[in-house]
């Protein structure tokens, strides 16, 4: 599939604020074998009096921008085409969870994608005792690191209820469990909790996922969104999966990468400080939009 994206963030500042220093990581990543970004571009009003872009530690492209000059607003604008292919569907090589440990320990890698980095605590996620009973429910004699996570993935989507109301983005990962409520945010935080409870090591997903409408219904422009899902070190074989809780799914075609980390504190799409004293306001609008090949022309509707 090929999509257009384009993606507006815009805040609104009650109070003018007199300075201000942020990150941006927007873009979609380039994956071998899986996604491509074709182009993209951020932008970002009033100007900025200062930009920088660098690659941090996972390799995710990023842009700094400050503001040293009094602003009431900040607009963020990203619009890329990127070309996805769903990652192939492979047979169980992942080990029983007894074996994972011997397999960790032949992993002498330290890079950004070893796994050893997403098996301990992280910035925002501890591991909790409540979680950890909650995830040994599902371990089952015989089970391999991919049933367990298939196991725990389901469980979560069974027993959580989607309410963007119930949370916000900084709400602590024991609450939501405690609400069995929230977003995509919570329902991964919980998921790599449990995960990694078990010594399965799990990481954070960033990127977009398309909707799709009811049958009968147009799209409605900016009614897609930014989304989460957490991918899973399923052995040496196996290497990494993506599993969606919030959707119960294997990761698809439908599924953007923007960046991958240990929790959200690493993958935040804006993050930065400013100086000013008050309230603001935030609007976000998402548009994924499948891009029709040349070479497969419109079907009319049949009346």
């Amino acid at each position: 599939m090929i999509y257009d994206l384009s993606l507006h963030i815009g805040y609104r500042y009650d109070v003018p604020a007199s300075g201000a220093h942020h990150i941006l990581r927007l873009l979609p990543l380039s994956l071998a074998d899986r996604q491509r970004l074709v182009a993209g571009s951020v932008t970002v009003d009033p100007k900025p009096d200062e930009t920088s872009r660098f690659t941090d530690f996972f390799g995710h492209p990023a842009s700094y921008v400050m503001y040293r000059s009094p602003h009431e607003r900040l607009d963020i604008r990203m619009q890329a085409r990127v070309s996805v292919q769903a990652p192939p569907l492979t047979a169980d090589f992942s080990p029983i969870l007894a074996k994972l440990p011997e397999e960790l320990a032949d992993c002498w890698s330290l890079g950004p994608d070893s796994p050893h980095h997403f098996l301990a605590e992280s910035p925002r996620l501890g591991i909790d005792p409540m979680i950890a009973d909650y995830a040994r429910a599902e371990v089952k004699p015989g089970f391999t690191v991919r049933q367990i996570a298939e196991a725990i993935c389901a469980r979560i989507h069974t027993d959580f209820k989607y309410d963007p109301k119930a949370t916000t983005v900084d709400t602590p990962p024991l609450e939501a469990f405690s609400l069995k409520r929230g977003v995509c945010q919570d329902f991964s935080h919980i998921m790599i909790i449990a995960l990694r409870s078990l010594g399965i090591p799990a990481g954070y997903v960033s990127g977009f996922l398309r909707t799709i409408p009811p049958p009968g219904k147009e799209r409605l422009e900016g009614a897609d969104a930014m989304h989460a899902w957490v991918r899973i070190w399923c052995g040496e074989t196996a290497g990494w999966i993506e599993l969606d809780p919030t959707n119960n799914i294997s990761v698809g075609a439908d599924h953007i990468v923007t960046s991958y980390g240990r929790d959200y504190s690493d993958v935040a799409p804006v993050i930065g400080v400013l100086k000013s004293y008050g309230s603001h306001q935030t609007d976000q609008a998402v548009d994924v939009v499948p891009v029709k090949s040349p070479q497969s022309p419109a079907i009319s509707p049949v009346s």
